[in-house]
């Protein structure tokens, strides 16, 4: 569990709000780590904004899965090295960004924080690192095109009827817009339920009850921000089904739309179409991990979706140096799922990847601060990634994989 769940002193610790527009020192005195962000997000949006956030399925096992393998991983440090806290940036397909963590693409951040999509982006472009829009987020291609033009990658869900039509334009207006790099989510094979988004009114269509309605109004900043920006809505869908559709008549749209992971001779069609890197989403086992070379792939993102979709998946942390060891040189290997600080993205890198991604710390940030909350939280998982680096002995990023490693808990796909 994360550092702020166990029975320390520090737990204890007053969560009034830190001073308006407080500098980086000063938040860092009361958000220490993202899950200093997540009790304060808890206590500062409404319930299902919170449980939107922060869920998982199921009990959330596989939430709890992800991050204790992560804590489980042990870097051996070689001292007598550096006295000084190293670069951290890191190539990924020809660009150079500023630290070993991205935003994940995230469907209806907005839910969370009016506005989130714009405001995630732009702190990504400020900071350089890689922003990722969702087929379900709450700003257009064309949008985060202009927000984040050095940074913005594109996720694709499969829209698979008329012959992928909709998809298919989805990637022309992503490319158009600049996006760097096609991420192919394929690990939704089916809907499931999340049973604390449901309990909390997210079952299905945005449609708030007496209850919900008083937890906005308990919660001015947040309905503030609904008021200047709207309702959540898919803003990328709602080209095809009309731009004065509702936000449910969008939801059910996208409900009938999007279904399906994408096949083999799919990835194969949009390999085809896309010219810039194209990126698998959801690889866990290295013969998969093989196919996707074969088709020309260029990277892939170890991921179980965080653990929303079903809770007997094994940490992607366990699953890493498999699909690196199979992978080799032939592609760019990324991990997400649990990532919540930078020593995390350092025990991914130690294990064989480029870079990783980040969702819901960035949701607590955006909860717990508004638009100040993903450069805060920005900052902080760069300087936790140097400091980690620089702890163990790495003198940059690429030389975290260098280390010696226990990680007791990784899977043996040989003998499995």
């Amino acid at each position: 569990m994360d550092d702020v769940t166990r029975k320390t002193a520090a737990q204890a610790a007053p969560l009034e709000p830190p001073p308006p527009k407080a500098n980086y020192s000063t938040l860092h005195r009361y958000y220490p780590t993202s899950g200093f962000l997540r009790r304060a997000a808890e206590r500062r949006v409404p319930l299902f904004a919170f449980e939107y956030a922060d869920g998982g399925a199921g009990a959330d096992t596989g939430i709890a899965h992800n991050w204790a393998a992560l804590d489980g991983v042990e870097i051996i440090p070689r001292y007598g090295v550096t006295n000084k806290l190293p670069p951290c940036d890191v190539e990924i397909f020809g660009t150079r960004y500023s630290a070993p963590i991205g935003i994940a693409p995230m469907g209806a951040p907005a839910i969370v924080w009016p506005g989130a999509d714009l405001m995630l982006a732009k702190a990504a472009q400020r900071a350089r690192i890689p922003y990722t829009l969702s087929t379900a987020g709450g700003a257009t291609p064309e949008q985060i095109g202009k927000a984040a033009p050095d940074v913005f990658w594109f996720q694709l869900y499969r829209f698979g009827k008329n012959d992928h039509k909709i998809g298919y334009d989805v990637v022309r207006r992503a490319e158009a817009a600049g996006a760097r790099v096609l991420v192919m989510t394929i690990d939704v094979p089916v809907r499931t339920t999340r049973s604390r988004e449901s309990r909390a009114g997210l079952g299905g269509e945005f449609r708030p009850d007496a209850r919900m309605i008083w937890e906005m109004v308990r919660k001015p900043r947040w309905l503030a921000g609904i008021l200047r920006h709207g309702y959540p809505r898919f803003a990328t869908i709602r080209a095809y089904v009309g731009e004065n559709a509702g936000t449910n008549e969008v939801i059910r749209y996208a409900r009938s739309e999007i279904g399906g992971a994408f096949s083999w001779d799919e990835v194969a069609l949009y390999r085809e179409r896309w010219k810039g890197p194209l990126v698998l989403k959801g690889i866990m086992h290295p013969a998969d991990a093989e196919k996707a070379i074969a088709l020309g792939v260029d990277g892939m993102i170890v991921s179980n979706h965080g653990g929303r979709q079903i809770e007997a998946l094994p940490p992607t942390i366990d699953c890493l140096p498999a699909v690196v060891k199979a992978v080799g040189s032939r592609a760019t290997v990324l991990m997400d799922s649990g990532v919540r600080s930078g020593l995390d993205a350092v025990r991914a890198l130690a294990l064989g990847a480029t870079s990783t991604f980040s969702g819901k710390a960035f949701l607590w940030s955006l909860a717990a601060l508004g638009e100040e909350g993903p450069d805060y939280l920005i900052g902080l998982l760069t300087e936790e990634v140097k400091a980690a680096l620089g702890q163990v002995g790495a003198q940059s990023a690429a030389e975290a994989r260098l280390a010696m490693i226990r990680h007791s808990s990784a899977i043996d796909f040989v003998r499995n």
